[in-house]
């Protein structure tokens, strides 16, 4: 019945930034970019929808100032994860686009786990699984 996770959304008000951010940094795929009205009235909703390996984001832009969601410790939906090949690889890499990370990176005996930010402050794990 339940076939997979679908996406993931993310609320921006830059849009072209995050695109570029995504595609441009992170390796996603442009799948397709619309723009429909806003439930309302309220103009339009611009949507653009990127896809990595299966699985995919939806960015959203509402067409006006938006605030960020604090970064606290709740309950809830809390960031995406990204695997990565070689941790010291993905972070060397980044740091060539000016993306230093914002937590780690540690190393485990299982696993290696870091963070950065998109361009709208969001978070992004990044992780490397050893054998």
């Amino acid at each position: 019945m339940f076939k997979k996770i679908d996406h993931v959304e993310i609320v921006t008000d830059q849009l072209d930034r995050s695109v570029e951010f995504y595609t441009g940094i992170l390796g996603f795929k442009q799948r397709f970019r619309d723009s429909v009205p806003q439930p309302g009235g309220g103009g339009s909703l611009e949507i653009v929808y990127l896809d990595l390996g299966t699985t995919a984001i939806e960015l959203l832009d509402y067409g006006k100032p938006a605030e960020p969601a604090p970064q606290k410790l709740q309950l809830g939906y809390r960031m995406m994860a990204l695997e990565v090949e070689d941790m010291v690889r993905a972070l060397g890499y980044l740091k060539t686009k000016g993306i230093e990370p914002v937590w780690g990176p540690v190393f485990r005996e299982s696993y290696a786990r870091a963070e950065i930010r998109d361009p709208n402050g969001y978070h992004i794990e990044l992780r490397q699984w050893f054998p």
